[in-house]
């Protein structure tokens, strides 16, 4: 359906529910409020405030750990497509998991997921609850899926940036991620929207309905929610910046000691070992290249190095447009809740929920770089090539090709979740006043199925690419220079079909059904909770009140798998093993609140835990609060924190990946070799320790306005981690033989000659340090009301140590895997009468390739290992600027709000961030697609009704 249609639609249904004679008379949508920053304030009227990041609810109380809220307003003012596309923009999240980042991992399970990752230490180190309480992970390593809550109920979100395993569990390192939802929305309310691009691609639309309905003379209160969201994807990368051929590359000019750059950042560059239809790489015939139908041709090298050429006939080589540069998207959801007010001490509730996403991508071509034989005989040869290979003695050549005729690889992942969760809650007169309980239990299954579409079984293609003319008198009974397989004259029921590899357009039908296979595996994850809580006034002192909180939970987490036999070996990608695994947990809390004079507070929270896997372990935290005067309140912490193994990190049963790699035993040649991720069940919880320190002020001659600056140090001790596949060979021919028994050369099921075998183990160090930012204001202008508000992180460190590389700090690395120096995010609101305009900054400061790397273009020092010379290790930042208008329209007590938005106004282009040296890197689009906007300008209309 085309978007002028959408639109329409979206409109004429709005119209139609906002008309129902159901409806009910409501006040319109209500205007933006002014952001909540640094933490909310206290409410004299509200009977309890939650703060994530304690378990003690009092009125009033200021944790001493930051805290950023998010409400609904804010959500709205944005018009996100999802949730975690606005989350995700906050300056104290980076390098978070999103489809358009996770498109080609497809063996690790994370395709299609959006997961949020808080101070660039990676995604399983963020706990994402939703109303406190976990969720089942939507991926071996226990990834949450954001888009499996119930969007049209969130009221707010809350971040914790900072440890709190103490109160949480393991996972809470870097901080916690809280979904609130609206459990006691009354009414009928939704949304319709649709987006496109400024170029007319990468639609998407979203339908959102709730209601929620009391009874029982208001005891009892039934909610309900429903939506579809729908992305119609992107496939290829149709966008300029990315058509010039950017690369990082080894010099071909640089010889150690002659003054060059051993590395160069440069465009018109391309791979030299392989074309779209096939390149003769080797031979006297080298150059010998195929087209259009076959035709011949000779290919232009310009200057090559390693795997690389610059100039000449590189842009025929190009292939890094043959991903989605926004996957498709198929999400559907459905949230039902229902509760009952028996007493005033006892409310029970039940509440179930169901997320089913279907994800499609491109994941490349299918790439063989100067590793295909063709034999001399071969029936495909053109017979110009054949008569030069008679001529010249040749007995067989190297074809390298990225296979026009092959299909495009695609990730294929459909995953299904549902969570139940009963439970009951009250409170009861209990020493110095009441006492507040809960206690739940949480089932959640998570069901995927992963499928790699189109991919090449590795013994078939070889079978198939090996085709010559049947003899006479042939045993299989064709006609004599009938084009049949070789291996089809000894062994005549085979199936298999002759494929032509030499051209575009050459290829049968049959042929490519006979190697093209889909391969795919089932998982499924189960997650039970059972979870109590109690939280009180124990006694009063001079300053008020001391507050307890104790509490305990018990979690399982298992994962089966279902893979069958053909799948598990011999594809070029995807060969699945099941993995069958479970642990579980059983810890206790307590946390206590002491005011110690009037404007000093301490907190101080003990969690023992005790894993079956890994036995017991204590977590800690230790804050304090001193507000001197009330414009002004400091705050610190200290805490032990932990994260624990998950069940990929510890039963993965091996998944195994093709790619590409640069081996100095062959004369730094670009190899495939597959490698091969597998569990290790004597992993330990990584520990971290970490501090902060920080200052709110919120000045009584500058009303509305408050600020907030906090510092915080993190330092993870056992980090759970891999040696990469390039490392252990590397390592292994420069004589580390620990690396060598990871190293397996010779013929393999994979079809490659080389296989590498990659575990995780305790064995590094990380440590991230950082300043945030918080700032918002909000002031009468004429009739109307204008709220300001800032968010920006200083990012000073990301430093990771494995004791193996050389330890390396990505604060100030814009390429992919850093972290940027400066995220910073301005909003502007402007609210009137029903009338609300937001304008939205985004900022990413300036950075580098890598901080090891030393620039210059001549006179160059030594170039090493742990710091290489390049001629340019720069990289841009960005500054996005987005806007959204929305207008309340009321109609005889009915009313809606339509909205507009674009995102990126500028239209600007995301920065050239090239990739390389390794030959894998060709398939990649030329910039960080974690970091930066890849789609360009974006719209998006809808309507919001309140009935």
């Amino acid at each position: 359906m085309t978007g002028s249609r959408w639109i329409a639609s979206t409109s004429a249904l709005a119209i139609a529910l906002a008309w129902s004679p159901l409806a009910l008379a409501q006040d319109a949508t209500p205007s933006a409020t002014a952001p909540q920053t640094a933490e909310p304030a206290p409410d004299a009227g509200a009977a309890e405030i939650t703060v994530t990041g304690t378990r003690i609810q009092r009125n009033g109380y200021s944790a001493p750990t930051p805290l950023t809220v998010l409400s609904s307003q804010d959500i709205e003012a944005t018009a996100p497509a999802n949730v975690a596309d606005f989350v995700n923009d906050i300056p104290s999240l980076a390098g978070s998991v999103t489809p358009a980042s996770s498109n080609l991992n497809i063996s690790a399970g994370t395709a299609g997921v959006n997961a949020l990752n808080l101070r660039a230490l990676g995604t399983a180190r963020t706990l994402v609850l939703l109303d406190g309480q976990r969720s089942v992970g939507s991926t071996l390593g226990g990834l949450v899926d954001v888009n499996t809550f119930p969007q049209g109920l969130i009221k707010s979100v809350e971040i914790v940036t900072g440890g709190a395993s103490a109160a949480y569990g393991s996972d809470a390192v870097s901080g916690v991620v809280n979904f609130i939802l609206d459990k006691e929305y009354s009414g009928l309310k939704g949304n319709a929207e649709y987006g496109i691009t400024d170029r007319g691609d990468a639609g998407s639309y979203r339908f959102n309905l709730t209601a929620g309905t009391g009874f029982a003379g208001g005891r009892g209160h039934l909610l309900l929610n429903g939506e579809l969201a729908v992305k119609e994807g992107l496939h290829g990368v149709p966008r300029d910046w990315n058509n010039q051929g950017w690369y990082m590359i080894n010099n071909p000019a640089y010889v150690a000691g002659n003054g060059q750059p051993e590395r160069l950042i440069t465009s018109g560059a391309g791979l030299s070992q392989a074309t779209r239809g096939g390149l003769i790489t080797n031979t006297a015939l080298r150059g010998t290249q195929f087209g259009v139908g076959g035709a011949v041709s000779q290919y232009d090298f310009g200057t090559v190095r390693d795997p690389w050429q610059i100039g000449g006939d590189w842009q025929s080589t190009q292939v890094n447009g043959f991903q989605s540069l926004d996957p498709e998207e198929n999400r559907k959801s459905a949230f039902g809740r229902l509760s009952y007010d028996v007493a005033d001490w006892l409310s029970v509730f039940g509440q179930a929920s169901y997320a089913k996403s279907d994800n499609l991508g491109w994941l490349g071509v299918q790439l063989n770089q100067a590793n295909v034989t063709i034999r001399s005989d071969n029936a495909f040869i053109p017979q110009s090539v054949r008569t030069q290979l008679a001529a010249q003695g040749i007995t067989q050549f190297t074809l390298g090709t990225t296979n026009a005729d092959l299909p495009i690889r695609k990730n294929d992942t459909e995953r299904e979740l549902q969570r139940y969760v009963i439970g009951a809650n009250g409170t009861f007169g209990l020493f110095a006043g009441n006492a507040r309980w809960d206690a739940y239990y949480q089932k959640g299954i998570s069901n995927t199925r992963e499928m790699a579409r189109h991919i090449t079984n590795n013994a078939r293609l070889a079978l198939a690419q090996d085709a010559v003319f049947a003899p006479a008198g042939n045993a299989i009974g064709v006609a004599a220079g009938t084009i049949v397989c070789r291996s089809t004259l000894t062994a005549p029921t085979n199936g298999c079909v002759p494929l032509n590899r030499m051209g575009i357009g050459v290829a049968s039908q049959a042929a490519l059904d006979y190697v093209i296979g889909n391969p795919f595996r089932k998982q499924k994850f189960e997650q039970d909770v059972f979870a109590a809580n109690l939280s009180f006034d124990a006694f009063r002192l001079p300053a008020g009140a001391v507050s307890i909180a104790i509490g305990g939970e018990h979690r399982r987490e298992k994962v089966t798998g279902e893979v069958s036999t053909e799948f598990q070996t011999g594809w070029f990608v995807g060969n699945f093993l099941p993995t069958f695994g479970s642990y579980d947990v059983t810890e206790g809390y307590v946390e206590v609140l002491v005011p110690v004079i009037k404007g000093l507070d301490l907190n101080g929270a003990v969690r023992g835990t005790d894993y079956s896997t890994s036995g017991y372990v204590t977590t800690w935290k230790a804050g304090v609060t001193f507000e001197p005067i009330p414009d002004i309140r400091f705050r610190a912490t200290k805490s032990r924190d932990i994260r624990a193994p998950n069940l990929g990190e510890l039963y993965t049963a091996g998944s195994t990946r093709i790619n590409v790699l640069i081996d100095s035993s062959q004369n730094n040649a670009s190899v495939t070799f597959a490698g091969t991720t597998r569990g290790n069940p004597l992993l330990e919880p990584e520990k971290a320790d970490q501090w902060g320190v920080g200052v709110v002020l919120q000045p009584r001659f500058v009303p509305r306005f408050a600020l907030s600056v906090d510092y915080y140090d993190i330092k993870i001790k056992g980090a759970i981690g891999s040696v990469a596949a390039q490392t252990i060979v590397d390592r292994c021919n420069e004589g580390v033989t620990a690396f060598c028994s990871a190293v397996v050369r010779g013929s393999n099921v994979f079809g490659n000659n080389l296989q590498v075998f990659e575990s995780p183990f305790n064995f590094a160090q990380q440590r991230a340090k950082g300043i945030d930012i918080e700032s918002s204001y909000r002031i009468a202008v004429g009739a109307g009301n204008v709220t300001l508000r800032a968010m920006a992180t200083r990012y000073i460190k990301n430093y990771f140590n494995n004791g193996i590389d050389a330890p390396t700090d990505t604060v100030g690395q814009n390429s992919t895997g850093g972290t940027p120096k400066w995220l910073y995010r301005f909003q502007a609101g402007y609210s009137n009468d029903g009338f609300d305009l937001t304008l939205i900054g985004r900022g990413i400061s300036d950075g580098v390739y890598d901080n090891s790397f030393v620039e210059c273009t001549s006179a160059c020092p030594a170039s090493t290992v742990t710091n290489r010379t390049i001629n340019d290790n720069h990289i841009d930042g960005a500054f996005y600027l987005d806007a959204t208008i929305a207008q309340d329209i009321a109609m005889g007590g009915r009313s809606m709000q339509l909205f507009l938005n674009a995102t990126n106004l500028f239209d600007k282009d995301p920065p050239v961030v090239a990739q390389g040296p390794a030959g894998s890197a060709y398939a990649t689009p030329a910039t960080n697609q974690s970091l930066y906007d890849l789609l360009g300008r974006t719209y998006r209309v809808g309507v919001r009704f309140k009935l």
